[in-house]
Parts: structure tokens; C-alpha cells; sequence
């Protein structure tokens, strides 16, 4: 029996995305020893930008399998549904399995959607899926009754839906898809293939957050793998050179497992300087855990993302989000001391929350941004399995569906409308570039103290700039826009301003037509110095083959390729006077002419789409003599 195991990508990216899910189906598959010689499971892995033709090709062009089984999340769900149907038109006796978060509980729309699906997975899969693949195998009719976790098509045609399946107690009777092999690390030429390494350490989430699906359909109760097994995964990554491992987990920091696995991936690194970085969801509730978690990465020099998942700081939308008593609303002590440790944290909203008005949501995102150094804003998605999803008439959501992917994206509630909403769409993708994306960073607090423009302010200057601009790249940039400011319209418009450089002539623009002129005279030249930083601070976009962009070559550091400027010149120093922010701001600038050279990790261009990755890229300076 050949069984097709299918995984995409969430991003458009020139490099492969880790497949772990179909990955830990692989691992159960290979380990039974009863189907050796009977069932050969085998990956198809795909890009986030793969057409559905040539992905098409790839399943169906060569051996045509017995199942396939596809890891659906609402970016694929359209794609795999029409490569189910091909795969059944050409073996009609196939057998269409959708496993996922977001087609779990959801059978009666899948296969209204899709007849040709077969069987919708439950809950968690490895067990339920290695059961099903027994059934197939032992008899002749498919009715597979007795699989715990499954809602599937009949003989007759009818639906039916098996009891759930017990969460797994015990995570590590689940082969591991690394150590197996079942995932492999390396490509042609011997190095990672992937744009990060990604892992789980436990399953679970404590929490119910109503717009979230981690509660409500993988369950509330957290499991944990070994220690001994994490270890030996994490010695796996060290010895590929994985760049970044990220977590899977839905509140690290929470358990005290997490702290173990943190000594174990600082030992990592010191044998091998692999991991370089370690990303995750952190716990909502920040305890004495999570603060010496903090102060070992720091110390041990692993990048870390530190990221307040607030949602919303307004207490309406709070309630209804059932996060009005957590202690994540407790936050602004927690950013204070990893600012003085010296380390980043960013934010986390979402737009269009019910009990959320235009209003509040402004007031809380410049509340937000006064303290963090970068601010990122979701459109809200209507999510299946999800507290909002079942009471969406109280509500009052308007939604729709993306026109390539399968979410559902709010348009209207009972506390914003519709035009309301189109505006604050428009607001939002502005506030991703600029702001979460980091293309400004260093101006947002000088903005705020100096002439007294909020960072929502100042997003909404450049839009209404290029908005009553009669430039052709403007207008021509202004017709990208889509309805919703979803990932995949950002990526696009961060390719745009690194590629074309009358967009960033167009904001350069905007800076000293409407930012400079602002500032009161003494500060008028170090504001337009500020911007020259901002510049050279940024990200190196470079398109494989291309060249580097003036003034950057290209360095051999610490054993690894590395870019770097020219010596830049600044009639002040730049980075003293905004790290000593508060002195400058008394004192006001003194001109000290400072010369920089900035240095920036290659791979932006792979990166780029993966939004936490690249900001492991952004250029930083150091001092050179003159």
C-alpha cells in the first residue's frame, strides 16, 4: 500500500518549511514493524508559492498511491481539496484523508465541500491515522467503526463520526520523525534544508481564548516529551547547523520542564554554535520561570522573540475574548525589566475584535507602542473550533473568506462596521510594513517626544501621503492593496520597496517634506540624519544572483558569510544618542561626527516572508575610526 503524506508551507519562501506533521505520521508508519513490506509511506513537502499544477505533477506524476493523506491548515485547504479530486479521478479506489486543526470537528462542511474527501481526522492523529491504515489493510470494505477520532463516509454514503480518541498521555510512544529519519535534515549539498528547525517539547494549552483554536481543539491538558528525547533532537539540529529552533508550544515558559530544555539547547550551542536563536509562544502568565528562562538566553547569546500576545488592551473586547483576568494584562512591569536587561520585546494585536472599536484600538495600539520596540497587527480571523466561531450571531460578524485560502476574515461586528473596518484594513497594512516589519524603527520614539506624533499618527501620514501623491509608483503601489491585510499582500509590498527604489525615494520624501520640517530647528538636522540611519539599519535584501545593493559587500565573519557597509558618516552619533535616549531628549542633539559600518546576516530574501526570522537580519552598526 503507498501512502502519500502531503504538507505546504504557510509562506511563499525559497526554501523548504519543516514538515513536522506529516512527519510524526511517517515516523508511526515506518516503526511498525507489521508493516514492513506492506505499507510504504512516503512525503510530498511543498513550498508556500507551489502551483497547484506542478504540485499536481509531483503527487500523481509517477507511482499513483493507495491514500493520501494531507495536513490541511486554511492556507491549503482550497489547493488539497482540488488535488483530492484529481488523485480520485484517477484511482477511484483511493482512499482521501484531511487530518488539521482546521478541518478537525468540521466534517459536514468538508465533505459538502469536497465529496471526494474520505475520512476527516479528530483530534490528534498519529494513532488514529496508524489504526485507519490497519483497517485498510485487514478488510476489504471501508467502514472503519472501531477508529476512535473519525468522521468518515460510509459504504452507503452516509457520514459517521467515531467516539474522540483519548489525548496521548505518554508523547514519546510517538516515534520521533528527526531521530527516524523519517524528516530528513540535509540537502543535496550536505546543509540544513530548512528556513528553521521546528520542534514540539509539549502539547496542550491551559487557556480558552476565543478567537484561538489551541484550546479548544487539541485540548486543554499540557503532555511533555523526555528530556532524554529532546536532547538527543536538539544534538540532531546543533550537528545540521539548524539557525533557529522554534517551538511548536502553545505557553513556553510555563512548566518546569521548559527550563531543563533551555539548559539543554544552551549545551547545544556551545558544542556545536547551532541553535543561534529560539522562538516561541511564550506563556501568557509571565512567572519567576519565565524571567531566569530570559536571563540564560541572554547570557548564553541566543537571540530570543520575546512577544506580548496581548490582542487588544481594551477590557470590553478583553471580556469577550475571556482574557479579562489573565496576567499577560500585567505587562508593562515585564517589558520595563527586559528593557533593562537590556533586551527587545515586541507587541501583539488583533483588529476587529467584538467590544474593540476604532477608538480604543488606536488609544491601544499607541499605548503599546510607547513601550515596545516593534508592534504587529492581525486581521482578525474567524477561526473553526473556536469560542467566536460557535457565537458568531452574538457577535454580529460579517466575514469573508480569503479568495486563495480558506479563512475567515472578519469584516464587521457588533462594535465596528463595515466601513470602519475597509478603513482600518487599509491602516493595518501600513502598521505591518512600517511598524512590525521594522522598515522604521529607530523614529517612532523621537516622533512621539520630540513633536508629539503617535506611531499611529505618523503610519497614517505616510498612507495619506502616498495616497495624494501623483506619483506613478505610488499609485501604482496604492492598486496592490487588498481588502484584507493578510500576509502573504505584506510580503509582497516588502519585495516591492526592496526592489524598487522609487518607493523608497517616496517615503524618503514623506520624511522630509512632512517629518522634518516638524521638528523645531535645532532638531532639524539630527532628524534627517535619523532617517540616513533608519536606511542603513535596514534588512539587505539580495535576489539570488543579484547583486548587493550600494555600499555593501560581502565579509567572511566568524567562519560564515556576512554582509557589511562602507563606512557611513553622521554629523551625530546615532547610536548613542538613542540609546541614551532620555539624556538626548534633555539636552537635545550635539553634533558629533560619528562614522558607522553595519553589518547584516545574509538570507533576508529567504527570510523575508517568515516575519520573526527576519528581523534576526536587520542591520546593526559599530563605530570605525573616521
Amino acid at each position: 500500500m503507498k501512502v502519500r503524506l502531503v504538507q505546504q508551507g504557510a509562506w511563499d519562501m525559497p526554501v523548504d518549511s519543516m514538515p513536522l506533521a506529516v512527519g510524526y505520521l511517517k515516523a508511526v508508519i515506518d516503526a511498525d514493524v507489521d508493516f514492513n513490506g506492506e505499507v510504504e509511506a512516503e512525503i510530498s513537502n511543498f513550498r508556500g508559492g507551489a502551483q497547484l499544477q506542478d504540485m499536481a505533477k509531483v503527487l500523481l506524476g509517477g507511482e499513483i498511491p493507495d491514500v493520501v493523506a494531507f495536513s490541511v491548515l486554511g492556507w491549503n485547504y482550497r489547493k488539497f481539496g482540488a488535488l483530492a479530486e484529481t488523485f480520485k479521478q484517477i484511482n477511484p479506489r483511493g482512499l482521501v484523508v484531511f487530518g488539521g486543526n482546521h478541518v478537525a470537528y468540521q466534517s459536514e462542511r468538508v465533505f459538502r465541500d469536497f465529496p471526494w474527501v474520505d475520512v476527516v481526522v479528530n483530534g490528534e492523529g498519529e494513532h488514529t491515522f496508524h489504526e485507519l491504515l490497519t483497517h485498510v489493510l485487514e478488510h476489504d470494505e471501508f467502514d472503519p467503526v472501531h477508529v476512535r477520532g473519525l468522521s468518515y463516509r460510509r459504504p452507503d454514503g452516509e457520514h459517521h463520526t467515531t467516539p474522540d480518541r483519548d489525548r496521548i498521555e505518554d508523547l514519546d510512544v510517538v516515534p520521533s520523525p528527526f531521530l527516524t529519519g523519517a524528516i530528513p535534515m540535509a540537502d543535496a549539498a550536505g546543509n540544513f534544508r530548512y528556513d528553521v528547525a521546528l520542534m514540539e517539547t509539549n502539547r496542550g494549552c491551559p487557556y480558552k481564548c476565543s478567537f484561538c483554536y489551541w484550546g479548544g481543539a487539541v485540548g486543554q491538558k499540557m503532555r511533555s516529551f523526555s528530556a532524554e528525547r529532546l536532547a538527543a533532537e536538539l544534538d540532531l539540529f546543533g550537528y545540521h547547523k539548524a539557525p533557529s529552533l522554534v517551538l511548536c508550544d502553545s505557553n513556553f515558559g510555563l512548566l518546569e520542564a521548559d527550563e531543563e530544555f533551555v539548559e539543554i539547547v544552551i549545551k547545544t550551542k556551545e558544542k556545536y554554535g547551532y541553535p543561534q536563536a529560539l522562538i516561541t509562544s511564550w506563556a501568557k502568565n509571565k512567572s519567576p520561570r519565565f524571567y531566569n528562562i530570559v536571563r540564560q538566553l541572554k547570557r548564553h547569546g541566543l537571540h530570543g522573540m520575546f512577544t506580548l500576545a496581548l490582542q487588544t488592551l481594551d477590557d470590553a473586547a478583553l471580556t469577550d475574548m475571556l482574557r479579562k483576568n489573565m496576567k499577560v494584562n500585567q505587562w508593562e512591569s515585564m517589558v520595563d525589566w527586559l528593557h533593562e536587561e537590556g533586551l527587545e520585546c515586541y507587541g501583539e494585536l488583533i483588529w476587529g475584535a467584538p467590544g474593540e472599536t476604532v477608538e480604543s484600538f488606536l488609544r491601544g495600539y499607541d499605548r503599546l507602542a510607547k513601550k515596545v520596540s516593534r508592534v504587529a497587527v492581525y486581521p482578525m480571523l474567524l477561526l473553526p473550533n473556536t469560542t467566536y466561531a460557535q457565537n458568531r450571531e452574538l457577535h454580529g460578524f460579517v466575514t469573508i473568506r480569503g479568495e486563495d485560502d480558506d479563512f475567515e476574515y472578519v469584516l464587521a461586528n457588533r462594535t465596528s462596521t463595515l466601513a470602519e473596518n475597509m478603513e482600518m484594513q487599509r491602516f493595518v497594512f501600513w502598521a505591518r510594513v512600517l511598524g512590525e516589519q521594522q522598515f522604521l524603527r529607530h523614529a517612532w520614539r523621537p516622533l512621539l517626544d520630540v513633536i508629539g506624533m503617535t506611531q499611529s499618527q505618523g503610519i497614517q501620514s505616510v498612507k495619506a501621503y502616498f495616497e495624494r501623491s501623483d506619483d506613478p509608483a505610488a499609485a501604482a503601489f496604492l492598486a496592490k492593496l487588498p481588502v484584507i491585510a493578510e500576509s502573504p499582500a505584506i510580503a509582497e509590498a516588502l519585495r516591492d520597496l526592496h526592489r524598487r527604489p522609487e518607493l523608497r525615494e517616496l517615503i524618503r520624501q514623506w520624511w522630509r517634506e512632512e517629518i522634518v520640517p516638524a521638528f523645531p530647528e535645532p532638531w532639524q538636522g539630527f532628524a534627517e540624519a535619523l532617517y540616513e540611519y533608519e536606511r542603513w539599519s535596514r534588512q539587505v535584501y539580495v535576489e539570488p544572483g543579484g547583486e548587493l545593493p550600494p555600499g555593501w559587500h560581502a565579509v567572511d565573519r566568524d567562519g560564515g558569510l556576512w554582509y557589511e557597509s562602507d563606512p557611513v558618516s553622521f554629523p551625530y552619533d546615532m547610536p548613542a544618542a538613542l540609546e541614551n535616549w532620555s539624556a538626548t531628549l534633555e539636552s537635545g542633539p550635539r553634533e558629533e561626527p560619528t562614522t558607522l559600518v553595519f553589518s547584516a546576516r545574509p538570507g533576508y530574501y529567504e527570510n523575508l516572508d517568515n516575519y520573526e526570522t527576519a528581523s534576526l537580519h536587520l542591520a546593526t552598526p559599530r563605530r570605525v575610526p573616521g
